[in-house]
């Protein structure tokens, strides 16, 4: 279900997001996402809908949705 390894020091999970459609589209999931603590970086791409999150400890997945969800997109699922 989640596409997430560990690197050392860091955890990189991917997620599929709906809803995104541009560049602004993409800031707004990133700015949200990169509010969570320990996230140290977010590559959000509306043509795929991956959002690819890297953090230095492993994430809960509702935090994660709740971001998404106050960015105005959908969580549909670790990709």
């Amino acid at each position: 279900m989640t596409a997430q390894t560990e690197t050392q020091g860091s955890i990189t999970a991917v997620y599929q997001v709906s809803g995104m459609s541009c560049g602004h589209c993409e800031g707004s999931v990133s700015g949200e996402i990169s509010g969570i603590a320990g996230v140290s970086s977010v590559q959000a791409v509306a043509a795929t809908g991956e959002v690819t999150v890297v953090s230095v400890v492993p994430l809960d997945e509702e935090a994660v949705r709740a971001a998404v969800d106050e960015a105005g997109f959908e969580l549909v699922t670790k990709a």
